[in-house]
């Protein structure tokens, strides 16, 4: 198969910008990993306290293994938080451990965004492994109707990021309004809790431009976007 420079053009700004995104959350959170919070709240208690005060008592705060490897599991009910964040007193800890306690309080409030991404999961892994091979077969044996089931089933990835993106924003802004208003953290050290949560937030925004300008390239090559085959 003869490679493509069109398909440069398309893939480079959705790689620069999740490159550009994850250095900058790589950066902040070690910045402000090094930064103490004055008042002493561990990511856990942080998290704790967000939980307690929401009235959820049926989560656990559990520890993981690696490095910003802290996620919610609203299946199990399960917050997990990795080694640097767990234990540690940094603002940076704090930030990303208030975050997970924020998706575990939508779950609790039945937030529609968090209970759509998770009905989304099995088609965004079906698209994710089926779709993008599809749509390139399609495009090399020049089969315009293999290209389109490709690009539906692709379509669910970028369905599931773009719900994906209120969820984020949301269980963040929940942590930053909350961190403040209970004591956690001063309006001072918020600041650096924005910056961190930010940075992560934009790795999002990445994969669903990365994710959209791969779509758009192959219904563009195959002549469903108008384009040359």
């Amino acid at each position: 198969m003869i490679f493509d420079p069109v398909y440069l053009l398309f893939v480079l700004p959705g790689l620069a910008l999740s490159l550009w995104a994850s250095a900058r959350v790589k950066s902040n959170f070690k910045k402000y990993s090094n930064v103490r919070t004055a008042r002493g709240f561990t990511g856990e208690a942080a998290a704790a306290e967000l939980l307690r005060r929401a009235g959820i008592t049926d989560v656990r705060i559990v520890r993981s293994h690696g490095v910003l490897s802290d996620h919610y599991n609203p299946l199990t009910k399960t917050l997990a938080l990795s080694e640097p964040v767990f234990g540690s007193d940094s603002i940076a800890a704090v930030g990303v451990a208030t975050h997970e306690a924020g998706h575990a309080i939508q779950h609790a409030r039945h937030y529609a965004p968090l209970w759509a991404r998770s009905a989304l999961v099995p088609t965004a892994k079906v698209g994710s492994s089926i779709g993008y091979f599809t749509m390139m077969i399609g495009l090399f044996m020049a089969s315009t109707n293999m290209v389109l089931v490709g690009a539906v089933l692709f379509s669910a990835v970028l369905l599931f990021q773009v719900v994906t993106l209120p969820v984020e924003f949301n269980a963040s802004n929940r942590a930053k309004a909350l961190i403040v208003e209970y004591g956690i953290v001063t309006e001072q050290e918020r600041r650096g809790v924005d910056a961190v949560l930010n940075a992560a937030a934009l790795t999002y925004v990445a994969a669903a431009v990365s994710t959209l300008m791969t779509l758009l390239y192959f219904l563009l090559r195959s002549g469903l976007l108008g384009g040359r085959r």
